[in-house]
């Protein structure tokens, strides 16, 4: 249902989302159907293809009331003790719990006269100082995953934060090229592009001469998409300009973004008008579907979303954007991905599978080791020494559990994985000094 406040531009926030999730010549046929051309739609954007908008604060806030801010909110981050408690789900920690607090409980028993442990009443009475020190290096364990989880997140945010506040692109405003915050990009706004440069919002290409942009960080192929107006004027936020020159029109922020691009001259020489932004644009969208952002409860899409090892999006599917053939192409494509490897690097999934995979070697050899060392104690104690069952017996099949428990852990290199992480943090951390005050 639309606004009196979208009426007044002439074309409603669902209208421009629906135009964005239109490729190649569908998005053609959608401009020049509803809005003539590409200064049709500037027309009903109410901005100025040449001169962009007017530099007034009161009128930009206006639009991003209408058509949103150009920022996605990341999803709420998990507190300290829920991020200890998902430590503690690992299954060797589990076990170890169990063992320590079977051994602590065990610990009041007297263990059997003769049964060759060669223990001292000194050693009897200090039966529980082992299961503590197993439950206190589970919690060291925990505390410290937990910790670094936390940090890490803190300093992702932080580095997230701080590129939010300082990137800065440029845009045509009252007829004058400025260089504004990327946040502060509104829809209509005529943004000037240049060679490498990251488009923050979605747009409407207005002129190019053999454009070229990069899209694999949204559909994960290498590939350089071809971009013009008569072939696919639709630009999409968290793309890479690489090649050409044009103008582009961006709907994401309703600004119109003006710019040059050339491979080797830093020049401005397209131009876009913004036509979505944050939420709305198509990098907002699926940061949604991710969970990586929270979600706007009104926004309804039928947009598919699958990961690659990256934990970047692999395929994107639009209802609206592609033919029958199409979708049934690119539902093909979809690489199903298990949680384990979501939102890891392709070396930190990996990593993973080879700590699993000689996880699963040091199991074996684990239980193999506890079968062994049971075995032989039934065969010495029941069947050569004639002795009969007792309860205090139990002791030493939970220390052969703990014996297994320990190969287990010794077996399993987790610190692989681990120690990408913490090599992932400083590295944030140096990039965040660094390079973040160059924007």
């Amino acid at each position: 249902m639309p606004t009196s406040s979208d009426l007044e531009y002439g074309c409603t926030l669902a209208e421009l989302r629906a135009l964005m999730e239109l490729r190649g010549g569908e998005a053609l046929e959608k401009v020049i159907s509803d809005y003539g051309s590409v200064e049709g739609l500037c027309e009903k954007l109410k901005t100025d293809p040449i001169n962009g908008l007017p530099n007034d604060k009161a009128l930009l806030s206006q639009r991003q009331h209408v058509f949103g801010k150009n920022e996605i909110p990341p999803a709420s981050s998990k507190s300290f003790f829920r991020l200890a408690w998902e430590a503690l789900q690992d299954i060797t920690l589990v076990i170890l719990l169990v063992a320590a607090l079977v051994s602590l409980g065990l610990s009041f028993y007297k263990p059997p006269e003769g049964a060759g442990g060669g223990h001292d009443d000194s050693e009897k009475e200090a039966g529980w100082i082992e299961g503590v020190a197993i439950l206190v290096a589970v919690i060291v364990v925990v505390l410290v995953t937990a910790l670094n989880d936390w940090s890490k997140e803190k300093q992702f945010r932080g580095l997230q934060s701080k590129i939010e506040t300082e990137h800065k692109f440029s845009v045509i405003r009252g007829g004058q090229p400025i260089d504004v915050v990327v946040n502060e990009l509104v829809v209509g706004d005529v943004a000037r592009v240049k060679y490498g440069d990251l488009l923050p919002a979605d747009g409407i290409l207005i002129q190019s001469n053999d454009l070229k942009i990069d899209e694999s960080s949204l559909t994960g192929e290498s590939d350089l998409i071809r971009k013009s107006f008569d072939h696919d004027p639709v630009l999409l936020s968290g793309t890479h300009a690489m090649e050409g020159s044009g103008r582009q029109f961006n709907r994401s922020r309703g600004h119109v973004y003006v710019g040059m691009v050339e491979a080797q001259q830093q020049y401005y020489r397209y131009r876009f008008v913004i036509t979505a932004v944050g939420l709305n644009s198509q990098t907002g969208i699926i940061m949604s579907l991710l969970g990586a952002a929270k979600e706007d409860k009104k926004d309804d899409k039928s947009d598919k979303v699958e990961m690659n090892g990256n934990g970047h999006p692999a395929t994107l599917t639009v209802a609206n954007g592609l033919s029958n053939g199409e979708k049934k192409k690119e539902e093909e494509a979809i690489i199903p991905v298990d949680d384990e490897t979501k939102g890891k690097s392709v070396l930190q999934a990996k990593l993973s599978n080879l700590a699993i995979q000689i996880g699963y070697i040091g199991s074996i050899v684990a239980a193999a080791t506890v079968l062994i060392l049971i075995i032989r104690h039934c065969i010495t104690h029941y069947a050569i020494n004639q002795e009969s069952f007792k309860t205090s017996d139990l002791a030493y099949f939970v220390n052969f559990i703990i014996i297994g428990v320990t190969v287990l852990v010794i077996a399993v290199p987790e610190g692989l994985p681990l120690a990408i992480t913490l090599a992932l943090t400083y590295s944030v951390k140096k990039v965040g000094i660094r390079l973040v005050p160059k924007f």
